[in-house]
């Protein structure tokens, strides 16, 4: 596939356009941040393992019918995804309440809740991307009520498909951003990616955590962790 123009230069993943205008081929490098890009890494790797565990996690929630930007793997660092128009927010979907939920209800992480909590973002570095609610987004401009109501169903969607996905590679889904794009037609559909760069993964028998949280913390084998997602997310595709 022939390369045109840059159209996304960030810390984590490029994104090129292509010679086809409706897709786009989205590079994953090995750049870690956290913090807001205070803290910032070279993991050798980490670009590969976030490329196939997110094709995968894609794959799994198109076999479902949820609906999303991945079209195919192009590469171990590429893949071809529709290009969508990215709207501002970030749904946080949390299973369990950890991080900075868990710290602002004065909870300890990981707490354990009985219904899935949704957490709306704006989408915006120079602010924090802060939390928000319902009518916030519709005040933005960002999106009407009645797409608010389809994204929390989205959202709900792909959380039962994306828990159970993991669950068969003993993996618990804890919480995770998902973030969505609007296509020319005006359908708005999952994008961005599914990897431990914006999930919390532990290991289902001991609790180990497995995704970012262990750059964030200073905690060894980031890149090993990452390697481990991804081996066990191939091994149950395969069967």
């Amino acid at each position: 596939m022939s390369i045109r123009e840059l159209v996304y230069d960030g810390n984590e993943k490029k994104i090129y356009a292509t010679e086809d205008s409706d897709l786009v081929l989205i590079h994953y490098n090995d750049v870690a941040t956290a913090f807001g890009g205070v803290k910032r890494a070279t993991l050798k790797g980490k670009g590969i393992c976030n490329n196939n565990i997110s094709a995968m996690a894609f794959a799994a929630l198109s076999a479902a019918g949820v609906e999303n930007h991945f079209v195919r793997l192009e590469n171990e660092r590429e893949q071809v995804c529709l290009r969508v128009e990215a709207i501002p927010l970030q749904m946080v979907v949390r299973n369990r309440l950890a991080g900075t939920t868990a710290r602002m209800l004065g909870l300890e992480n990981g707490f354990r809740i009985p219904n899935t909590v949704f957490e709306l973002r704006y989408n915006c570095d120079s602010l924090g991307d802060p939390m928000i609610n319902d009518h916030h987004a519709v005040a933005l401009g960002i999106v009407s009520y009645a797409e608010l109501g389809y994204l929390y169903d989205l959202a709900r969607r792909a959380d039962d498909v994306l828990s159970a996905f993991f669950h068969k590679a003993g993996i618990e889904l804890v919480d995770y951003k998902m973030e969505f794009g609007r296509r020319p037609d005006g359908n708005i559909i999952v994008s961005d990616e599914i990897s431990p760069d914006n999930c919390r993964l532990w290991d289902e028998s001991t609790g180990e955590v497995l995704d970012k949280d262990r750059f964030r913390h200073d905690m060894s084998d980031v890149c090993a962790s990452y390697r481990q997602v991804m081996d066990r997310l191939i091994n149950i595709t395969q069967k």
